[in-house]
């Protein structure tokens, strides 16, 4: 059975951070980075869909963190077809991007893309990264075009773990999902399962698939139904039952016997919900 890890998508919310979770003597940044990680073995890195990291930070990340603790990187949102602030690109850069719509300059791309996995070899080398989690936004609907895209996205990040999220409920609709999970197995990327609430038009449907034998995803949004329409701390508001945890420990343990890691990350991050929820999952999948 492959090792079934668990954790949040942030250990540096402003809401996790102001919950109190943080002891006293451990609210730096160092110090909330230590007392994550001597609870949870892996963490998702979210900063980096919203400006391009630092090589400086993968190092410190490295050494504050145990051996064999991941880090699973979010995408910068420039891949993944999101509207892009140019204050989000490196000065040099945003010409470039400013005269051109957003997306469409390939050499830009790439240019950035060097950028950002150089900024992420640190982790690569020292093994700490777990993926590269491509979070595709809700118009990214299934069908040539969208496949073309993907297909560059890839080969963008050839040799580099990626996991892919798709935010358009279409891709995993019935009369879909076979071929869906074909596609991301042919692009050598992890499915990324979701668990979300089940009554809006835009609800992604929990399929549980497994494309890639190195890696299987969780990532659990919460059941709030202000998704799509609320504020952010409204669509995230949601404190997982322990009902709700256990619809997943039984999928959670069968993508465990089909790739060498599961990685179940909680993104219902209001106050200490994530940390909460995750830690309870952990108790029911017996590993804590």
């Amino acid at each position: 059975m492959g090792e079934i890890r668990v954790g949040t998508c942030s250990w540096t919310d402003k809401a996790l951070v102001a919950s109190g979770w943080y002891p006293r003597g451990s609210r730096d940044a160092e110090g909330r980075l230590r007392h994550y990680a001597a609870r949870f073995p892996v963490a998702e890195v979210d900063s980096t869909y919203y400006g391009l990291p630092s090589t400086r930070n993968s190092h410190l990340w490295i050494d504050r963190t145990p051996d064999g603790f991941r880090f699973d990187v979010k995408a910068f949102s420039l891949f993944t077809g999101h509207p892009t602030r140019p204050e989000a690109l490196p000065a040099d850069l945003r010409p470039a991007f400013v005269r051109g719509r957003a997306g469409a300059d390939p050499g830009l791309l790439d240019e950035v893309w060097q950028r950002y996995s150089a900024a992420l070899e640190p982790l690569r080398a020292g093994g700490r990264l777990g993926t590269l989690l491509f979070q595709f936004p809700t118009g990214l609907v299934p069908g040539r075009p969208a496949e073309e895209f993907l297909r560059r996205c890839r080969e963008r990040a050839t040799g580099w773990p990626v996991a892919v999220e798709f935010r358009h409920p279409g891709w995993w609709d019935g009369a879909r999902v076979d071929e869906t999970a074909a596609l991301l197995t042919e692009l050598d990327a992890a499915a990324v399962a979701v668990d979300m609430t089940q009554t809006l038009p835009s609800s992604v449907p929990p399929v549980v698939r497994v494309t890639h034998p190195r890696l299987a995803l969780v990532r659990l949004h919460g059941r709030s139904r202000s998704w799509g329409t609320g504020t952010k701390e409204e669509r995230f508001r949601h404190a997982y039952t322990t009902e709700e945890l256990s619809e997943w420990v039984p999928r959670v343990r069968d993508m465990a016997e089909q790739a060498r890691e599961v990685h179940v990350l909680f993104n219902n991050c209001c106050g200490d919900a994530a940390v909460r929820a995750a830690q309870a999952m952990r108790h029911l999948l017996t590993l804590s």
